[in-house]
């Protein structure tokens, strides 16, 4: 039996939220039994996690108000840390419109967007989540790559495989990934970096919606840039400041790593 400093607050999290393996899982189980003071402190915990759920689920398809979108992004002095938790607050209200004018339709008119509304709102908040936590120098990721857990949490989270691509033959080592809420759900993001020359790229993650257009595309919006394309029900975005070619060669680096059935239309220039 483990003893009892084995289990972590991490481990306890993760045994609620029903991510530990069969044989964890029924370590602290028998732990749980004979510690009653963290049983309780596990149950507060679901408790709280079930009262947010009824409180908020229901205005997560909300439509977002223009003004408070206005409010929020067109205020210059917002610190980083306001930035992050505006961001977060609303793409879980049903995708930004504040960011509208940051990617653009290659090919399109000057000045179309991608309509935070639209199937391929997406492509949206991919750009702006990158933007926000690639400049952050010690708190860019929510779980460090070295921690075990990364792959199996986000799969868990967003509903689709989370692979953790291997870029470093392209120069990128994996920093970490985050959670991130989305329009009607939960999207991920996995951070690269460069050790060298201390460039970012971030890889963004979601289950797509059915109407979602498959294609390989690419957009861009001064020096950032994103190659993404929706594949075997997983929709993913790279996003970088970085030379189109190079960040297509990122793209056939992920592309290359996925299963079969989801690789066999590779991207091309």
């Amino acid at each position: 039996m483990s003893r009892p400093d084995d289990f972590t607050d991490t481990d306890l999290s993760a045994w609620l939220d029903g991510e530990l393996d069969a044989e964890r899982r029924a370590q602290v189980d028998a732990w749980l039994h004979d510690n009653l003071e963290a049983g309780a402190r596990v149950r507060l915990w679901a408790a709280d996690r079930d009262a947010l759920r009824a409180r908020w689920d229901p205005v997560l398809g909300e439509p977002l108000p223009a003004a408070l979108v206005d409010q929020v992004w067109q205020v210059p002095a917002l610190p980083r840390w306001a930035q992050a938790a505006a961001m977060a607050g609303l793409l879980v209200a049903g995708g930004v419109i504040g960011a509208a004018g940051m990617w653009q339709w290659q090919g399109q008119r000057p000045g179309s967007t991608l309509a935070a509304g639209t199937p391929a709102g997406w492509v949206q908040r991919a750009g702006l989540a990158h933007s926000v936590y690639v400049a952050e120098p010690l708190h860019a990721v929510e779980v460090k790559a070295a921690e075990e857990h990364l792959a199996r949490w986000l799969t868990r989270r967003i509903n689709i495989e989370v692979k953790l691509y291997d870029l470093r033959d392209e120069g990128f080592e994996l920093v970490g990934g985050r959670l991130l809420p989305d329009a009607g759900g939960k999207s991920a993001q996995l951070m690269y970096e460069n050790p060298q020359t201390h460039q970012r790229v971030t890889v963004y993650l979601r289950k797509p919606d059915a109407d979602a257009p498959t294609a390989f595309r690419y957009v861009q919006q001064g020096e950032l840039g994103m190659f993404y394309w929706v594949e075997a029900g997983a929709g993913c975005a790279l996003v970088g400041a970085l030379p189109k070619e190079r960040l297509l060669a990122l793209a056939q680096a992920i592309y290359k790593q996925l299963p079969s059935e989801q690789g066999a239309n590779a991207p091309v220039r």
